[in-house]
C-alpha cells in the first residue's frame, strides 16, 4: 500500500526526521545530481496559484531523475464530472507519485484513498506540511535540536499555523500562537497536538497577545493576514490583524539569537515591515530554499518506501 502525506501525522516523528536528516544530505549536494529515481513520473495537480511549492517540487522532482507533469483540475476530466476515486486509479497507471495543492482536505484524503501510488499534500485550506518541513529544516540550521525551542507565531490560527502545531507535538518544541479573537487555529488538531507533546516535550500556547508569544522566542514566525480565497475579507481582516505586524519592537521582545521566518509571499507593510524581512534576523529566503530540499527527500522516502537512503550516499 501506498504511504502518502496528507499531513504531519502521515509522517509521525521518525519520518520527520529521517526526512529532515535526508533533505540536509541533499542540500550539501545542491539537490542536483541525485538521479536515483531516473525514468519516474510526477504529477502535480494546482487548483491554487504557487510560485515556492510549484518551482521547488519542479526543482526536486528534475533532481531526482524524473519528469513532472504540472496539471489543473480544470485541465483534466475531473474538472468535468469524473470522479475523485477514478481520477486517482487512472492517474496511479501512469504516474510514480502525486502532489495536489488544492482547497478541501477532503479531496486530498479521497484521492490517498483510491490511489495505489504515493500523494502529497502541496497545501489545502487546513494544512501546509510541506511548508513546516521547511520550516523546520531552517530551525534546525539555525539552532540545532528542535526540543526545548520556543516558536511564536503571530497572526492568523491557519494552515500553516495547524501543520506547525503538529510538528512541535512531534519535535518536542514549544509554539506560542497570538492571534486575534476568531483567528484562532482548529481546537481538535490542537488537542491531538498537545497529547503528542506529552511524550515529546513539547507544548502548545495559545492567547491573543503578540508581545507574549514573542517573549524570549528563539523564532517569531508570521503570514499573511488574508490567504487565498480570502481576499474579499481582506479589509475586514487587516481591521482584525491591527496589531499583530511583526516589526523591530516585537521582534526585540525575542531572544537575542532569534530568526524571523515567514512561508511567503509576504504582504510587506501588513503583516511584517521591510526592516524584519531585510533584516538580519531574517531566514524567510532560507526557509523557502529549504523547501526544496525536504521535498526532494520526501518524494524519495515515499516513492522508495525506504526509511533510509543508502542508495544516496
Amino acid at each position: 500500500m501506498a504511504r502518502h502525506l496528507l499531513t504531519l501525522d502521515s509522517l509521525g516523528r521518525d519520518g520527520i526526521r529521517h526526512t529532515l536528516e535526508l533533505g540536509a544530505h541533499i542540500k550539501t549536494r545542491h539537490g542536483e545530481t541525485i538521479k536515483t529515481l531516473e525514468g519516474g513520473r510526477v504529477g502535480m495537480i494546482f487548483d491554487k496559484p504557487s510560485t515556492r511549492t510549484r518551482v521547488s517540487f519542479e526543482a526536486a522532482i528534475w533532481g531526482l531523475g524524473m519528469l513532472p507533469i504540472a496539471l489543473r483540475s480544470d485541465e483534466l476530466q475531473l474538472g468535468r464530472g469524473e470522479t475523485i476515486a477514478d481520477t486517482a486509479r487512472v492517474l496511479s497507471r501512469y504516474l510514480s507519485a502525486l502532489v495536489i495543492r488544492t482547497f478541501e482536505q477532503a479531496k486530498v484524503e479521497e484521492l490517498a484513498r483510491y490511489s495505489t501510488i504515493p500523494v502529497i499534500n502541496a497545501l489545502t485550506d487546513e494544512h501546509h506540511p510541506c511548508q513546516a518541513l521547511g520550516d523546520l529544516m531552517t530551525l534546525q540550521e539555525a539552532f540545532g535540536d528542535l526540543a526545548g525551542l520556543r516558536v511564536a507565531f503571530i497572526g492568523d490560527g491557519n494552515n500553516v499555523c495547524h501543520s506547525l502545531i503538529q510538528a512541535a507535538g512531534y519535535m518536542g518544541f514549544t509554539l506560542a500562537v497570538a492571534a486575534p479573537e476568531g483567528f484562532e487555529p482548529n481546537p481538535e488538531i490542537v488537542a491531538a497536538a498537545r497529547v503528542n507533546c506529552a511524550s515529546s516535550g513539547g507544548a502548545i500556547e495559545l492567547g491573543h497577545e503578540p508581545a507574549v508569544a514573542a517573549r524570549g522566542a528563539d523564532a517569531v514566525y508570521t503570514d499573511v493576514w488574508a490567504s487565498m480565497g480570502q481576499e474579499e475579507e481582506r479589509e475586514d481582516r487587516a481591521r482584525a490583524f491591527a496589531g499583530y505586524r511583526v516589526d523591530s519592537a516585537l521582534m526585540a521582545l525575542a531572544a537575542p539569537r532569534a530568526i524571523f521566518l515567514h512561508c511567503l509571499p509576504a504582504h510587506r507593510g501588513d503583516e511584517v515591515t521591510d526592516e524584519v524581512m531585510d533584516g538580519p534576523q531574517s531566514r524567510v529566503f532560507d526557509e523557502a530554499e529549504n523547501r526544496w530540499y525536504v521535498q526532494q527527500a520526501l518524494l524519495y522516502l515515499l516513492i522508495t518506501g525506504e526509511e533510509r537512503w543508502e542508495r544516496l550516499s
